[in-house]
Parts: structure tokens; C-alpha cells; sequence
């Protein structure tokens, strides 16, 4: 049994507090890309997935994702209903935190996942087939994979896969899961009429983002120590780097650097960094931003363009393509100098770091896509996860919610 460490705990607090903000700044960053007709339904889509993982998490995802090993796969029932789980420390996870303060910050990470999801879904999902939707993937898609990466007996992290705070658990599987979901719905209707109604409020949800991915990196080396700081450099640098990437190939390819385009660039930036963060040092994260905010920027852009899949908020070619950059960086940069319970990668004369890591990645992709698939097949035949033609037409915010964030005014 370890002894808590109050430095540690207060430091762990406020990080699960500024992951938690995150979603509502990712509701900000979705609801301002849309039409105005529907920015109220595209934000309850990440309020959903904050009000019923909450429950989900108490009840069985926190068991799943953490409770004892079961053949590498799944955890055990043990922690049902938060059963066992109290002030006293886990030392399997964090010897120096309230066990209960390592399952509150591990929960925010559960309700950010499938919220980024609702990027590729809006303007045309049921409400009610998402939120039906969110309780099932976060149960059969998060939960395990959470545990092979992150939990003690994992298969993954017994193989030596890194992933500091979430490249597999968090972006992969949810930026794989919205290209699947995306493309079963079909494509909106009157793509071509369709532009961001209000910039300002995406640019000030890239902001809060920004702002709380210092608690979701930082927050991730579970105390106050050089890990946890090295991971809030290289986030900020890799935000900033991928920034500046991306206005350089917006220059290129269009003339011109857009709001859209610098906010779109902090967050690939972010993504490509989650998994190393605590893993590289600051010099790696410029790199790794600025490389994955070029290839996000290819992905949207060429890729898309190519295929002509509608991923509305380009949640795959930022969350799946930046989290399989990330992953790969991993394993390329990694350090045991900045961190000793990591690895060394490539560079550092390990190149057997970047075939588990590409393992991870794959196993990520390929289970993630398969059960989306199944679980939005099988939600499709109770209830329809596409809203008519007339409810799309008039709008998600008045057909699915009786409301106008506007009240009829030009914005």
C-alpha cells in the first residue's frame, strides 16, 4: 500500500479538472464548424457523452478498463459500482494518489473519447441512436482497449507498447470509429452550401482545449516530478508547431491562412503529441508537430477530397491520422533519459519500439472499425441513426430538440 502524497493529489485534482473541461471546449470547437441550424444539437452530442459516461464509468467502465487481469483482455468485475475503490491508494496504478482521485481522472479521459466521435456524425445523427450509441462503443470499444494498453496485465502494455495519455485509447479509436460511423451514415445533403457559421467560437474552443490538454498530458505522469513537466513543454510545442505546419501547406495550397486552419492546426498538434509526451523531449515535439500537421493537413485536404467521405469536423484526419503519426513518433523518439519507466526508440537505438508500437496501432484500427461497425448496424435496426430528410433540412437544433441557439437571428 503506498502513502498518499498531497503535493501529487493536489496537482491530480486540478489536472482532472482542466481535462474535464476539454469537452465543453470541444463542444465549442464542433458547435462553431457547423450551420447555425444545428450548433445546440452538435454541442449536446459532447454534453451526452460527459452525462452518461459519468454513470457508465461508476457503474463498469472503470472495473473494465482497471480491475484485475482477465487473459490480457478485459478487467474484472471486482470494482462494480465503484465496489473497493476508496481514499486508500492503488499501487498498481498510482501508489502516491487516492485511488478514487486515479479513477476521476481516468473518466475524463473515458468521456472525451467518444465525444470526439460526434465530429463526423453531426448535422445528420439521431440524437437518441448517439447517445445509445456512446453507452455501447464506450463499454465494447473503450474499455478494452483501455485495458490492453493501460492495464496491469494488459497484452499490449505487457508487450512494451507506449502510450503516455491516449494515442491508441483516446485518438486512434476515435478518429477510426468516426470514419467508419461517418461513412454509414452517407453524406450530408447540399455539401456544397455548408461553412463553419461562427469561427470565433471554435477558435475560443481550440483555446480551452489548448488549455486543458496540459491537465490530460501533464496530468498523465500522475504527480508533480520532471515527466509532468516535460510533458507540458512538449505539449505546447507540438500545438505550436503543428500550427505553424499547417499554415505553411494553407499557404501552399491555397493562398492564404485561415482562423479555421491556425485552430484546426493547435489540435492536430495535440493529438500528435498525447501519446509521447512524456516519453520525448522538447526538440522531438517540434518535430512531431510540425511533420503531423502537414500529413493531417494531406489527409483533410487530398485524402478526403479523394475518397469523398463526409467526416464533417475531419474528426478522422485529425484524431486518426494524428493518432496514428503520434504513435509512430513514439516510437521513434522515445527516450529512457526523459523518462526511465519508458523506452528507447529508433533514435535513441531501439528500433523494435516502432514494430510494437505499429502493432498497437493496427490492433487499434482493426478492432475499432469491426465493432463500430456491428454496433451501429445493430442500433440502426432498433432505431434509425440517420434523422429523415426533413429533419435535416429544417435542422437538428428545432427537429430534435424543439429550440434555436439564435432565436431566428442572423449568426
Amino acid at each position: 500500500m503506498g502513502s498518499i502524497n498531497l503535493a501529487d493529489t493536489s496537482f491530480m485534482i486540478f489536472s482532472t479538472a482542466l481535462v474535464m473541461l476539454m469537452t465543453p471546449g470541444l463542444a465549442l470547437f464542433y458547435g462553431g464548424m457547423v450551420r447555425r441550424k444545428n450548433v445546440l444539437n452538435t454541442t449536446a452530442k459532447s454534453y451526452a457523452a460527459m452525462v452518461l459516461i459519468s454513470i457508465q464509468w461508476i457503474l463498469i467502465g472503470y472495473t473494465l478498463c482497471f480491475g484485475k487481469d482477465t487473459g490480457g483482455i478485459i478487467g474484472s468485475l471486482q470494482w462494480l459500482g465503484l465496489n473497493g475503490v476508496g481514499y486508500d491508494p492503488n499501487p498498481d496504478y498510482a501508489a502516491n494518489l487516492p485511488a478514487q482521485l486515479f479513477m476521476l481522472f481516468q473518466l475524463m479521459f473515458a468521456i472525451i473519447t467518444p465525444a470526439l466521435i460526434s465530429g463526423a456524425l453531426v448535422e445528420r445523427m439521431n440524437f437518441l441512436a448517439f447517445s445509445i450509441f456512446v453507452l455501447a462503443w464506450a463499454t465494447l470499444v473503450y474499455d478494452p482497449i483501455a485495458h490492453w494498453v493501460w492495464g496491469v496485465g494488459g497484452w499490449l502494455r505487457t508487450m512494451g507498447a507506449l502510450d503516455f495519455a491516449g494515442g491508441d485509447v483516446v485518438h486512434i479509436s476515435s478518429g477510426v470509429s468516426a470514419l467508419v460511423a461517418a461513412i454509414m451514415l452517407g453524406k450530408r445533403r447540399k455539401l456544397e452550401t455548408i461553412t463553419p457559421h461562427n469561427v470565433p467560437l471554435t477558435l475560443l474552443g481550440a483555446g480551452l482545449l489548448w488549455f486543458g490538454w496540459f491537465g490530460f498530458n501533464a496530468g498523465s505522469a500522475l504527480g508533480v516530478n520532471s515527466v509532468a513537466l516535460n510533458a507540458f513543454i512538449t505539449t505546447n510545442t507540438a500545438a505550436a508547431a503543428a500550427a505553424v505546419s499547417w499554415a505553411i501547406c494553407e499557404l501552399i495550397h491555397r493562398g492564404k491562412i485561415t482562423c479555421l486552419g491556425i485552430g484546426t492546426g493547435i489540435v492536430v498538434g495535440l493529438v500528435n503529441i498525447t501519446p509521447a509526451a512524456g516519453f520525448v523531449s522538447p526538440m522531438a515535439s517540434l518535430a512531431i508537430g510540425a511533420v503531423g500537421g502537414a500529413i493531417s493537413f494531406f489527409a483533410v485536404t487530398v485524402i478526403k477530397a479523394k475518397f469523398k467521405y463526409d467526416d464533417a469536423l475531419d474528426a478522422f484526419g485529425c484524431h486518426g491520422i494524428g493518432g496514428i503519426w503520434g504513435g509512430i513518433a513514439t516510437g521513434i523518439f522515445a527516450s529512457k533519459a526523459i523518462n526511465p519507466a519508458g523506452a528507447d526508440g529508433l533514435l535513441h537505438g531501439n528500433p523494435k519500439l516502432v514494430l510494437i508500437q505499429l502493432v498497437a496501432i493496427v490492433v487499434t484500427v482493426a478492432y475499432s472499425a469491426l465493432m463500430t461497425f456491428v454496433i451501429l448496424k445493430i442500433i440502426d435496426k432498433v432505431i434509425k441513426i440517420r434523422v429523415s430528410v426533413e429533419e435535416e433540412r429544417e435542422g437538428l437544433d428545432i427537429a430534435q430538440h424543439g429550440e434555436e441557439a439564435y432565436n431566428g437571428l442572423n449568426a
